[in-house]
């Protein structure tokens, strides 16, 4: 989820009991899952109003859309597929065969 593994939780319970005492961390965590479960349906009434804004065309909308890495990500896998059709009107690159040597411009370098 966040990094966090078996030995790290280990840990963050052991100091937990540490520092509040084993009478008192019940109360915390029914505070830290009433929290959480309150964050996520401030999520979800954030993602049902940003798609209600947005209007029917969005309705399927996922906010991991709206990620810059993937859309980004998107947007680069749909321009190396566009440069790949077979319509392209630029030289295709064939590779050399077995024995073949790369073409040489003595004026270029």
């Amino acid at each position: 989820m966040f990094g966090v593994g078996l030995p790290e939780l280990a840990v963050i319970a052991f100091v937990a009991i540490l520092v509040f005492g084993p009478d008192k961390l019940p109360e915390f965590a029914r505070q830290a899952g009433r929290f959480a479960r309150q964050m996520r349906t401030f999520a979800h009434q954030a993602r049902d109003e940003l798609r209600e804004e947005l209007g029917p065309e969005y309705a399927d909308l996922n906010l991991r859309d709206l990620d810059p890495r993937a859309i980004v990500k998107k947007h680069i896998a749909e321009a190396m597929n566009e440069a790949m059709r077979e319509d392209d009107p630029r030289p295709k690159v064939v590779p050399l065969g077995v024995g073949e040597t790369p073409p040489y411009d003595v004026d270029a370098t």
